[in-house]
């Protein structure tokens, strides 16, 4: 069975935080992102998904750099978290090959760059992409 790469969103917060006092924002996020410490589990759904051949020619059409040596990571160690610190990298990445892609591989380009821009919008989003 040939191997498949999927990217995941987090799906599911504990904690409404548009429902919390500005005042608290920072308080519900950094509980958010110690949770898995202290016993609060985050919930994923499928957000895309491709043969492993798929993603290897698609991430090829990038240039050299941070965001494709972001990308290229799941390849290597079979799971790797996209967060608010590799949005710009992974974003200007994307953009630059955006030209030479296939037209599938410009589908998953727009998909992916709309998940960093949720990722952008609310920092405490992130995506895990994972080898199966």
């Amino acid at each position: 069975m040939p191997q498949r790469v999927v990217f995941y969103r987090l799906s599911h917060k504990f904690v409404d935080s548009r429902d919390a006092p500005a005042e608290s924002r920072n308080l519900i996020y950094y509980s958010l992102a110690i949770g898995h410490h202290v016993g609060v589990l985050d919930c994923f759904s499928s957000a895309l998904g491709m043969a492993s051949d798929e993603y290897t020619a698609w991430i090829a059409q990038l240039p050299a750099g941070d965001g494709r040596r972001k990308l290229e990571g799941v390849l290597k160690w079979g799971e790797i978290e996209i967060n608010k610190d590799h949005v710009h990298s992974v974003a200007s990445a994307l953009q630059s090959g955006l030209t030479t892609m296939q037209p599938q591989q410009q589908l998953w380009t727009q998909t992916l760059l709309q998940l960093l821009h949720n990722i952008h919008e609310e920092p405490v989003m992130y995506l895990m992409v994972r080898v199966h």
